[in-house]
């Protein structure tokens, strides 16, 4: 392939950084976005991914990245995999603050940095953005109404952008992931890493974040008139977000 740029957020770990990886392997120039400059630092001497430092919850700091970025030049393609859920409380004891945090992040965030590169993807004439969102966003759970609720919103950002930017011949892909074991993606929910293995517990093999970036990876090779709408990926332990087998 014609050696293409993206800016991937939420890069310092998880699913974000093996995102970089593989589209590293495949050849892409790759701005590695992140609140933690630590991390990337790591990451660059890896993969020899461009690093830049930002809260995309963050406003002007979102603005201020997307200057560095395009100061470099356009962007090819854009990732919307920063994002995050906190607590597992009920509606009825739900934390406003928790919640808040989870839209901020998941819906907000990526809000700015989508509006931040729209115009250099409209430009290039075949840009694509891949937003990764989450099974959550097509069934609630109990314990998971805040950030199914952010899920929610984020899958309906994606499906309206997909259709206001047709036109502009703007690629708009999402992938849903079920159950993935990453480093901390349990642990920041639950508070504590007894708490998150049971997330886990008897499921014999669950998704992990180099299966995710495989998919995210072959969406955005692919030709840019193939779009992959809408993707879900789960492990074939999880049948359906109510249904896990554990042995």
């Amino acid at each position: 392939m014609t050696k293409k740029r993206v800016v991937v957020t939420g890069a310092s770990s998880g699913i974000g950084a093996a995102a970089v990886r593989a589209l590293r392997k495949s050849g892409w120039d790759v701005v590695a976005v992140a609140r933690r400059e630590d991390r990337l630092q790591d990451l660059a001497a890896e993969t020899g991914a461009e690093t830049i430092t930002c809260d995309i919850t963050d406003k002007a700091s979102v603005d201020a990245m997307a200057q560095k970025v395009l100061a470099g030049g356009g962007v090819d393609a854009l990732v919307n995999n920063a994002g995050g859920a906190f607590g597992m409380d009920s509606v009825a004891g739900g934390n406003p603050e928790d919640w808040t945090r989870m839209y901020n992040v998941n819906v907000l965030g990526t809000l700015y940095v989508t509006q931040a590169f729209l115009p250099s993807l409209r430009e290039n004439g075949h840009g694509s953005i891949l937003m990764l969102t989450s099974t959550a966003a097509l069934a609630a759970y109990e314990g998971g109404a805040g950030y199914c609720a952010a899920k929610a919103g984020e899958e309906a950002m994606t499906q309206a952008l997909r259709l206001e930017e047709a036109e502009n011949n703007v690629r708009v892909i999402e992938i849903l992931p079920g159950m993935v074991k990453t480093e901390e993606f349990a642990v920041n929910r639950l508070g504590d890493a007894a708490a998150a293995a049971q997330i886990y517990a008897g499921v014999e093999k669950p998704l992990t974040a180099e299966d995710v970036a495989d998919v995210m990876a072959y969406a955005l090779n692919a030709p840019h008139h193939v779009n992959l709408d809408q993707v879900v990926i789960r492990p074939v332990a999880q049948a359906a977000q109510h249904k896990v087998i554990r042995r």
